[in-house]
């Protein structure tokens, strides 16, 4: 008799923590950053009203003589102040490592029946809490710099459609591009903060894995190698 309430006890206590997870709200702090030659992502993940959180910086977007990609990648556990691991590495994405990047995204798209409606379903369950994107731009000609100005808000205005369509916008977007006429700037900066649930996240899993089809993909790339074991 003891050791049924000992089971009860343990799988109402597995019954617990299984609901707390699936019920659990991510919330992801996405800061982005590009002043010149100086570019990096910031990736704040928090959750359980910020007792955990981690943290993922990339400086990125630096591309040597070979036309290769360098990413340096930080990731700390905890706080930024307070971080008990923290982690470094660097990375060389080769042009070849990108075109087999496409390559297995084609292969994935194949292999998933509706991954699109997946891929929109999840989205329409992210809510975003924050979005603010400031820019600066300037060539050093007045003409010129204006008329990239109205390119620029062009683009703008088609993300904001895009995130607004797919995604429930919870806040009104600030957004501003400041012309530099008579310097050449190139400046971004861009803070996003998306919610969503841990639950959500493994449904739109259990359906990525549920309407898969044929066998193994063939995978060429490092970073879509894990869906050809």
């Amino acid at each position: 008799m003891i050791r049924l309430y000992w089971f009860i006890g343990i799988l109402l206590l597995l019954l617990l923590l299984f609901f707390l997870i699936i019920f659990t709200r991510l919330t992801i702090i996405l800061d982005l950053i590009h002043i010149g030659d100086n570019d990096h992502i910031k990736i704040k993940i928090k959750a359980w009203f910020g007792l955990l959180r981690y943290t993922i910086k990339i400086p990125f977007v630096k591309i040597d003589d070979q036309a290769n990609i360098i990413i340096k990648q930080e990731q700390k556990v905890g706080d930024e102040d307070t971080a008990n691991k923290v982690s470094k590495g660097k990375e060389k994405i080769t042009p070849e490592e990108e075109v087999k990047a496409l390559h297995d995204i084609k292969e994935i798209v194949q292999h998933v029946v509706g991954l699109h409606k997946i891929v929109q379903r999840f989205l329409r369950k992210i809510k975003v809490k924050q979005f603010i994107w400031h820019s600066q731009i300037g060539i050093g000609d007045a003409a010129h710099t204006g008329l990239i100005t109205g390119v620029a808000w062009s683009i703008k205005g088609v993300v904001i459609g895009i995130v607004g369509e797919y995604m429930k916008l919870k806040t009104t977007p600030i957004v501003t591009i400041t012309p530099e006429f008579n310097q050449i700037c190139s400046r971004t900066k861009l803070q996003c903060i998306f919610q969503f649930r841990i639950g959500q996240a493994m449904l739109a899993g259990i359906q990525f894995l549920k309407y898969w089809k044929g066998g193994r993909p063939d995978l060429k790339s490092k970073p879509f190698s894990f869906f050809a074991n």
